[in-house]
């Protein structure tokens, strides 16, 4: 019998070859994005500061309306929400462009509509 490798450990690895691809700069920060059953988290990285530009999530109160009307962040009218709002906040610390990081995840769902909002908004990846 062959034993089954867990989702999680599967998205990790994948994860960890796209990061050896990738690299954020000042000028151009990391867009990360983490998704978890319930909530969608996704934040600006500059990997040659180790710090974080701008962050936003679904569990941030009342600023997003898809997320007032429903409790959990897990949807994708939630996500277009939070990629809306990281957009505002990266272009008020004057971030236009960024590269992307789906952190595992296949471009589909909650993590393409986080992105499509972004762009939207104004950042170019």
């Amino acid at each position: 019998m062959i034993p089954q490798i867990a989702k999680n450990k599967v998205r990790q690895r994948v994860h960890k070859r796209i990061r050896r691809k990738l690299h954020g700069t000042g000028e151009r920060p990391r867009l990360s994005v983490y998704r978890s059953l319930n909530h969608i988290y996704a934040q600006l990285i500059d990997d040659m500061a180790g710090q974080t530009v701008v962050s936003a999530n679904s569990r941030e109160g009342g600023k997003a309306e898809a997320g007032a009307k429903k409790k959990t962040g897990g949807n994708v009218a939630v996500a277009k929400e939070v990629g809306k709002l990281l957009a505002q906040r990266a272009k008020a610390k004057g971030v236009g462009k960024v590269v992307f990081d789906r952190g595992g995840y296949l471009y589909h769902g909650r993590v393409k509509a986080l992105a499509d909002a972004a762009r939207e908004a104004g950042l170019q990846f």
